[in-house]
């Protein structure tokens, strides 16, 4: 009912914004003025790959749209976590009840670019697709800018199908894969095909994360196995008002509470499942180990996955645990590419690793990491989360990493090359759909190669781009 309620104050917002937009009230952007942005995301919570994401969309829009001409402003859910990400964009506090700060802020500024992947779906939290279309469908309904910058659509409840079937038809959607537009199109909402934008991220340098890694007892030689664990089975995350009240007095429902009325998905099928992950990757990892000298470590990609790693650190005599709470997007990211196998739950553990070439395994949860590992031809090393199988399967897909590590490199390597030029390609989308908007916007005039739709590329993606773009023009003169 809360859900519902939710879904309602925000559409009704959204036809508020129209009717009094048609009436006169509100500004355009008149030229001269620099393009005010706001990036509606899940920011400010302490996960990496959001917050990575995020920071490569304001670098892209930056060099695409020109920074002497934007304003741009990020959404937060707590400031203190974000602060020092997103260079200088301001930040704005996203309340818990956002109805009224989207009617109000949406409205200060020329245009909407929603950030988060999961963007369309059910499968975390309605009031997070809530969000995305409320933010979305008031700046369409303004008759600005309203894009959906690589997007993932999935299974929505009805309701949200419904809003977002009416209230995005006239949103720019990127999607990060095609199995998104597929989803998309089924409900008459136009969308173009794009990809994740974390491929651009640089972390701090190797040496950052070999200190670290030493610091938590590494020897400098011997190879370096993450696992990246979630709890995968207690979303989604719904509102409850007698959970809060039983929280709020006698301190009920305390291992669910999420954060004010929202509460994660909890009881006796929920823990008997995550406990059996949880056994699977220790008694897999455990085989794995008794035949490969590993250092091993237990990454937490979001604040919410440090539960899931402390409660398997004991089963490895205390390995050393990084979370997203310690360590901050560019010293974690460094931490993970220092690896020499990955094996996550966390989507963005995988993406930004790629750059660096780190042969990585993938147990999924929903469709993200199954996408990925498909575009990179790696579907041999996808598992998920509830196979009945799955300690034997993780050790069999370990014993890949490390045998048939050069090939999985290669794979990695040409999918990162794939994913920048998509990205760039994203860039020309926006900056097509910010023309159409407002064609006295200053756009760059002449002929553009790719990497100038891109943020600038570190040194090691440079590399990258020259290898494989090498390697294919290579191929096609052949």
């Amino acid at each position: 009912m809360i859900d519902f309620m939710l879904q309602a104050w925000t559409s009704s917002l959204i036809e508020l914004s129209g009717a009094l937009w048609k009436l006169g009230a509100g500004e355009s952007w008149q030229p001269g003025e620099k393009l005010s942005l706001l990036f509606a995301g899940y920011n400010g919570t302490r996960n990496t790959g959001s917050d990575v994401r995020v920071e490569e969309m304001l670098r892209q829009v930056r060099r695409v749209l020109g920074e002497e001409n934007l304003a741009l402003s990020v959404m937060s859910q707590n400031l203190d976590w974000s602060r020092g990400y997103f260079g200088d964009a301001r930040q704005v506090f996203l309340p818990d009840i956002y109805p009224p700060f989207l009617y109000r802020e949406v409205r200060k500024h020329n245009g909407v670019i929603a950030c988060e992947g999961s963007m369309f779906k059910s499968k975390f939290a309605d009031a997070l697709t809530t969000l995305f279309i409320g933010a979305l469908g008031i700046a369409s309904a303004e008759n600005k800018l309203s894009v959906g910058y690589g997007a993932e659509a999935g299974f929505m409840n009805p309701m949200l199908e419904k809003m977002c079937a009416r209230y995005c038809r006239r949103s720019l959607i990127i999607t990060r894969n095609e199995e998104s537009q597929e989803v998309l199109s089924r409900l008459g909402v136009s969308s173009e095909a794009g990809t994740d934008t974390a491929w651009t991220f640089e972390p701090h340098p190797a040496e950052y994360g070999r200190e670290a890694l030493a610091a938590a007892g590494w020897d400098g030689r011997m190879p370096v196995l993450a696992l990246c664990p979630i709890n995968p089975f207690w979303w989604p995350v719904k509102p409850s008002t007698p959970k809060f009240m039983a929280h709020a007095c006698f301190g009920g429902y305390k291992q669910s509470h999420y954060r004010t009325i929202y509460f994660h998905n909890s009881g006796s099928a929920v823990d008997a499942a995550y406990k059996k992950y949880l056994g699977a990757l220790a008694s897999g990892v455990k085989a794995f180990r008794s035949k490969h000298r590993v250092f091993l470590i237990l990454v937490a990609m979001e604040r919410l996955d440090t539960r899931a790693c402390e409660a398997l650190a004991p089963a490895f005599d205390g390995a050393p645990v990084f979370t997203a709470e310690m360590y901050n997007m560019y010293q974690l990211v460094s931490i993970l590419r220092c690896c020499g196998l990955i094996v996550s739950s966390r989507y963005h553990a995988l993406v930004t690793s790629m750059p660096g070439l780190v042969p990585s395994a993938g147990i999924t949860m929903d469709e993200r990491i199954r996408n990925l590992l498909r575009e990179r031809g790696h579907e041999h090393l996808l598992l998920t989360v509830d196979d009945p199988d799955l300690e034997t399967k993780l050790v069999t897909v370990m014993e890949r990493l490390v045998w048939d590590a050069d090939a999985i490199r290669d794979g990695i390597g040409r999918s990162v090359v794939r994913n920048l030029k998509t990205m760039a390609r994203m860039g020309v989308f926006l900056e097509r759909a910010v023309h159409q908007r407002y064609p006295e916007f200053p756009v760059r005039s002449g002929v553009h190669s790719w990497e100038e739709y891109l943020p600038p590329l570190a040194e090691n993606l440079e590399r990258l781009v020259e290898t494989y773009e090498g390697a294919a023009a290579a191929a096609a003169g052949g």
